[in-house]
This record gives structure tokens, sequence and C-alpha cells, in this order.
């Protein structure tokens, strides 16, 4: 389902719109939208990864590193 909105915009910046609209072969409108599903696609996309990243950052990484067990063991050559 569609809905529609109102805009208000400066003269110049719709008249820019048309003009890039036209080149593109669509309507003002159809650039919008078009533009507006993009940002909130991407803002969704960086969101999830980052909640994926963040839960990968929690959870931490095994590095298989064990504290040496004596001095000596640390400095043993």
């Amino acid at each position: 389902m569609k809905t529609n909105i109102t805009l208000k915009l400066d003269a110049d910046i719709i008249r820019e719109a048309r003009v890039v609209a036209a080149k593109e072969g669509k309507s003002v409108s159809a650039l919008l939208a078009e533009q507006l599903e993009k940002v909130v696609r991407d803002r969704k996309g960086y969101e999830e990864a980052r909640d994926r990243e963040m839960e990968r950052l929690r959870k931490g990484l095994d590095l298989g590193w064990t504290p040496p067990k004596s001095r000596d063991e640390l400095h043993e050559r």
C-alpha cells in the first residue's frame, strides 16, 4: 500500500529535481521514492550488520592464549 506525503522544498531544488528526473526518464515522485527507499534500506542493513558485530564483540574471540604458569616459563628461551 502506498501513501502520499507532502514536502516543502526550495523552488530551485524542485526545478533541478525535475531536470534530474527527466534525464532519468522518471517523475520527481518516482525519483524521490527511489532515493528514500535506498536510504531506509541502507540504514536497515547498516543497523543489522552493527548489531551482528556488537554481538560478536560481546561474545569475544577465543584466541587460544593461556597465561604462562610461571615466571621461568615466561622467560624460557
